[in-house]
């Protein structure tokens, strides 16, 4: 089974398109006290188990490294952060299996580099997909691709980010050619995506005319798209689904991210957290799931 057919067998068994993304910001996380790693690896026992019970499921999770990382000390041996993450992959894998975990950790070096990166990303935490940047060039980013190619896995490059400060590189035109950066960088993830089938794109959803060009573009091939910023950081669900409606790209093979608009969205609500929030949560993540719905068919 390739990453595409996994993709598309997960689309067909969670019936949506979207990714739950994992970024656990302790202070946000309710009944955290001494140990925020031990908070995290109950807090998310709680809402997967939760979504196990209400018949949920996305179509993809995706937990950011640095969210974790950030929370060991390795020069005081503790590795409180990197074992709440393994703990959270065990209940993904045991809890939904089948579903494909993206881990967003946007690597990239020379190749050599890259080499232990992809190790890292597909061996150490054994994910189904990694997040890679390309500016470094091909020889950075066919590491993870030979990698990937291996374990059925796949690569999102990225490509037109959902950040503020994307367009600061990624929007430049570049005079010999006459496009922006990121048409540059598209033209190359639609060649290695070629030879190595699973390459992906980034594609954020903050930025909808170039979600629009792109999608027309990409729909040349097979490149799944990963496609991060709606909720919190003010994408649109329904612009998602009217441009993917709109280009007749095929829905089985994209992922729409939702982070903390699903798993703590009193923060963006500015509300105190509620005593049923895993209720809540589930709440948001039905409303997500069935805005994407008219893609779907």
């Amino acid at each position: 089974m390739t990453y595409i057919d996994r993709l598309k067998s997960s689309f067909e068994k969670s019936g949506n398109i979207l990714c739950m993304g994992i970024d656990p910001v302790p202070e946000y996380i309710p009944e955290i006290k001494d140990d925020p790693s031990e908070g995290i690896r109950a807090f998310f026992g709680t809402l997967l188990n939760r979504m196990v019970q209400r018949g949920a499921s996305p179509a993809a999770f995706k937990p950011n490294l640095g969210f974790f990382s950030s929370l060991d000390r390795p020069r005081e041996g503790r590795f409180g952060g990197s074992e709440a993450l393994s703990s959270v992959l065990d209940m993904l894998e045991s809890l939904f299996p089948g579903i494909p975990v993206i881990l967003d950790y946007k690597r990239g070096d020379i190749s050599r580099s890259s080499y232990n990166y992809a190790q890292e990303g597909f061996e150490a935490w054994k994910a189904d997909a990694v997040t890679v940047s390309p500016y470094m060039g091909t020889d950075s980013v066919e590491p993870f691709l030979k990698k990937a190619g291996e374990r059925a896995g796949g690569v999102y490059i990225l490509n037109r980010t959902s950040n503020p400060g994307g367009s600061e590189f990624q929007n430049v035109y570049i005079c010999k050619d006459e496009k922006p950066l990121f048409s540059l960088v598209a033209e190359r993830i639609l060649s290695m995506s070629e030879t190595y089938p699973g390459t992906g794109a980034v594609t954020g959803a903050t930025s909808v005319e170039e979600l629009g060009n792109l999608c027309g573009y990409y729909g040349k091939g097979t490149v799944p798209l990963l496609i991060p910023g709606v909720g919190s950081q003010g994408g649109s669900m329904e612009d998602v689904v009217r441009i993917l409606s709109d280009t007749g790209y095929d829905a089985s093979i994209v992922r729409v991210n939702v982070s903390s608009g699903i798993t703590h969205p009193w923060v963006k609500e500015n509300t105190p957290v509620p005593g049923r929030w895993a209720d809540v949560c589930m709440d948001r993540f039905f409303y997500y799931r069935d805005a994407a719905a008219e893609v779907i068919g």
